[in-house]
């Protein structure tokens, strides 16, 4: 609600009852600086199709490594000849692969795969590019496909983005790391009234709310 009610950005679609804009419409803010145009909602569905686009691109790269290998075959064992420029192509082709080995062939014409990274990486890498300075940024339980290591270091990364590059985050988890930031407030949904606890002491640290819920 609050993503729609600032028009900051999403990249996933979600799904919303029919009297939603009627809620949205009714509702009010106050607004003391202009919200800047790198603000955006991240929730687990960004992160998920972030995901899902590189295990498709991993695939596809497995496909062209496969024709690359039967590339790399045919070249090195065929009996080419040069009959004209339109053939000089097929000609460096034939060259490169009896100069190198297969695997040296691929790699040399085939982007890194970026497989290197685990789902966790993958996932803790969406964050750090989409979060810029000077922005307001929401995050829906950003601890999904986070192991506790990648959740500390995300946390690491949210505290310097609110002290030194003036964010502000708005934070939905049940994370305890997440909920062990420092300078963050923290209400906690499970009581009623919601009750308002402070992160861990910090000297100074821009504005952190986290909504926390069991």
């Amino acid at each position: 609600m609050i993503a729609e009610k600032t028009g900051i950005h999403r990249d996933s679609i979600y799904n919303k009852s029919n009297f939603f804009q009627d809620y949205i419409d009714r509702c009010s803010m106050n607004i003391e600086e202009e919200i800047s145009e790198s603000s955006r909602i991240i929730t687990s569905d960004d992160v998920f199709d972030y995901m899902l686009n590189i295990r498709n691109l991993n695939e596809g790269i497995d496909l062209k490594r496969e024709e690359l290998f039967e590339e790399y075959l045919k070249a090195k064992y065929s009996h080419f000849q040069l009959r004209s420029m339109a053939d000089y192509d097929q000609l460096k082709k034939v060259n490169n692969s009896r100069r190198k080995t297969q695997s040296r062939y691929v790699r040399g014409e085939l982007m890194n795969n970026v497989r290197e990274y685990s789902n966790g990486e993958s996932a803790f890498l969406y964050f750090t590019e989409k979060i810029g300075e000077n922005g307001l940024f929401l995050l829906d339980e950003p601890e999904n496909s986070l192991s506790p290591k990648r959740q500390i270091e995300l946390v690491k990364f949210l505290e310097d983005s609110a002290r030194f590059f003036g964010c502000q985050l708005i934070i939905s988890t049940h994370s305890p790391f997440i909920l062990a930031m420092r300078g963050a407030r923290i209400y906690n949904l499970d009581e009623n009234p919601v009750a308002i606890r402070r992160g861990q002491s910090l000297r100074m640290c821009g504005p952190i709310m986290i909504f926390s819920k069991s």
